[in-house]
């Protein structure tokens, strides 16, 4: 008969039932997931000033497309 050895992992080591091994596994779909989630939020919040100023207008590539190009004429306010 076969006998089922048990090895605690040292305290040290986890946090609760969350170890190193446990997040070795989960950092690949985390950060596909993360940069997911990012580019969609991005992506929605494009057309908000405050983004569009601060961060998609200083991006080398991005700048020139989000760059408003419009006369000050045609612009109401």
């Amino acid at each position: 008969m076969s006998r089922l050895a048990y090895y605690p992992t040292p305290a040290n080591r986890r946090l609760g039932n969350f170890t190193l091994n446990t997040a070795k596994r989960w950092t690949g779909s985390l950060g596909v997931w993360g940069v997911g989630a990012g580019t969609a939020l991005l992506f929605l919040l494009s057309v908000t000033p405050k983004v569009k100023n601060t961060f998609l207008l200083k991006v080398p590539v991005l700048s020139n497309y989000f760059e408003d190009k419009t006369p000050a004429s045609d612009k109401p306010f």
